[in-house]
């Protein structure tokens, strides 16, 4: 079992940056693959990023390529997303997920979620 908690949303202005964590529990937390997902209002919860349990794979979503990067601190139990150039379409409640090994940008594949963190970015 694994249970996470996000942190470090928040209200931002365009352009500016936001790093979130996340707080994973458990003693198996580097062999998980992370991941992270947004769902906006009205919208289908999408992939943003995700990093394997080696930490050396990562993926992204093609809007947020080149502005967001993911890490992972296995001693801290923590992955975390920096958020730089934001854009108000970034606004969203962000969640990250869990899932043995290697990561996907397939959210049904992921067995554990936190509770999310608002990302609100004014215009």
């Amino acid at each position: 079992q694994v249970q996470l908690v996000e942190s470090g949303g928040g209200l931002v202005q365009a352009g500016g940056s936001l790093r979130l964590s996340c707080a994973a529990s458990g003693r198996t937390f580097s062999t998980y693959a992370m991941g992270w997902f947004r769902q906006a209002p009205g919208k289908e919860r999408e992939f943003v990023a995700f990093i394997s349990w080696i930490g050396g794979s990562t993926a992204y979503a093609d809007s947020v390529k080149g502005r967001f990067t993911i890490s992972r601190d296995n001693a801290k139990n923590t992955v975390y997303l920096q958020m730089n150039s934001l854009k108000p379409e970034d606004t969203a409640v962000y969640y990250c997920a869990a899932r043995r090994y290697f990561g996907s940008a397939n959210y049904g594949e992921y067995n554990y979620w936190g509770q999310g963190t608002q990302v609100t970015v004014s215009s």
